[in-house]
């Protein structure tokens, strides 16, 4: 028997990854982490954007906290988590996972759970890799994520990308079991055209894409009653941020409708019900009325290619190059 609960709109999330305009990937080879300190952070003018927005709509939500942020501005860390606000860690250091070795990533996710957690007194164990880098090469994550006591994971992009993504992977919140455990999978949104899935409601695809394509899309994933998500980095309201060198592609990507992102939120935030990650997937449970389907990790561990049997994803991608949009 299904949920009374069906006949509502589904409750989104609305997810934040704190990180600075110097911390994007897309720039990594101008910007090398050891010139980090020599830049001037701005994370706080677009988060303290953010954090009002969400205060004018009683809007609790998901903040990714880059632990190198958390290390050099606790207090902002502690702000978050102080409004009320769900926190999870979106790593150290901003490294793509697949770069890195096993031991290499469980270092980085116990030192940045160790910096939020010293800031703000809340445990952490929500997760969202760099630049959605858990991909089928680096699926062995999951399990470290599982062993270092994290129960929710929201990395991986079910479309197909050159940098990113599973696209045969769900589109709907899942039990991902592999060897240490199961960890809940809150996929980052798509909007199912049959065999096209097209990304929308976050980042780059947020400002790049029209904002019909936006509204419909997002109405539609609403109607079919799944719970999706919006993302967003504090550098994307901060039209000001100084202005990187780096290939033309990743500067139009970065730079493109800054100064619409903020006003396209708040038309996000007064059409939908927006909530934490947990507080999304709590709802969607009860929806169900039943558990969220467990899908073994090895369904995808062995496969080569990202498009042999895979949906397509939207023509023209505009993340065609290394980097989250």
């Amino acid at each position: 028997m299904s949920s009374p609960l069906a006949s509502q709109p589904p409750l989104a999330a609305f997810t934040v990854d704190v990180e600075d305009y110097f911390h994007v990937s897309g720039f990594a080879e101008v910007v090398p982490t050891s010139s980090w300190p020599e830049r001037s952070a701005r994370v706080e003018v677009g988060l303290n954007k953010l954090l009002e927005l969400l205060d004018r709509h009683q809007v609790r939500g998901t903040f990714f906290i880059l632990g190198w942020v958390a290390d050099h501005q606790p207090a902002l860390v502690r702000r978050i988590a102080e409004l009320g606000h769900e926190l999870g860690s979106h790593s150290y250091a901003h490294q793509l996972v697949y770069r890195q070795t096993v031991q290499e990533f469980r270092d980085d996710v116990r030192r940045s759970r160790e910096v939020i957690e010293q800031a703000t007194g809340q445990r952490v164990t929500i997760y969202r890799a760099p630049s959605f880098s858990i991909v089928r090469d680096s699926l062995w994550a999951l399990e470290v994520l599982v062993e270092e006591g994290f129960t929710i994971d929201s990395s991986i992009f079910p479309i197909w990308h050159d940098r990113y993504g599973i696209p045969d992977a769900e589109t709907n919140p899942c039990e991902m079991r592999n060897r240490a455990g199961t960890i809940v999978e809150f996929p980052p949104t798509v909007w199912e055209l049959g065999r096209l899935r097209m990304p929308v409601g976050g980042g780059g695809y947020l400002r790049i894409f029209p904002e019909l394509v936006t509204r419909v899309g997002l109405n539609a994933v609403a109607r079919a009653g799944r719970p999706f998500q919006i993302y967003v980095h504090p550098w994307e309201l901060d039209p000001g941020q100084p202005r990187l060198p780096g290939r033309w592609l990743s500067r139009q990507r970065h730079y493109r409708n800054l100064d619409k992102t903020e006003a396209r939120l708040a038309r996000l935030l007064k059409n939908h019900r927006f909530g934490t990650l947990s507080a999304s997937l709590l709802a969607h449970r009860a929806r169900l009325g039943h558990s969220i389907p467990e899908v073994p990790v090895s369904r995808w561990e062995g496969t080569s290619g990202q498009g042999e049997r895979g949906a397509k994803s939207f023509p023209g991608d505009p993340g065609a190059e290394r980097g989250t949009i």
